[in-house]
């Protein structure tokens, strides 16, 4: 893996892991007791009417699965952040053979070659 390509994946990677946790600090907080980035979503007060209420349940309910997806996310790109400091991004966590750049420019968290996910996830 030459050192430009994993300079400018780094910087992508960064530039997204700043956007996810703007994005997640807008409707959850971090949980300051796990020893992980993980996030609570915040229940917000619109105030005590019955409609407001129920607008209150609904954002809830909406934010939940948000964070969930945002959050795993964030996990991928810790992760592959932590492969770039360890020089093993871009190498397959199975097979050790080198990831293919095109296929770490569509998804630069990918931690495996495309024959390794297919066979992970049986597509043949």
């Amino acid at each position: 893996m030459n050192d430009a390509f994993t300079k400018e994946m780094k910087e992508r990677l960064e530039a997204d892991q700043a956007r996810l946790q703007k994005d997640l600090g807008g409707f959850a907080s971090v949980d300051e007791q796990s020893k992980q980035a993980n996030y609570t979503t915040n229940y917000q007060d619109f105030g005590d009417g019955e409609d407001e209420n129920a607008n209150e349940v609904a954002a809830y309910s909406n934010n939940l699965p948000l964070e969930n997806e945002l959050e795993k996310e964030l996990r991928d790109i810790n992760n592959a952040l932590k492969r770039i400091e360890d020089k093993t991004y871009g190498t397959c966590k199975y097979c050790k053979v080198e990831v293919h750049e095109n296929r770490l420019r569509a998804r630069p968290t990918a931690g495996s070659c495309v024959a390794c996910k297919k066979t992970l996830t049986q597509e043949v």
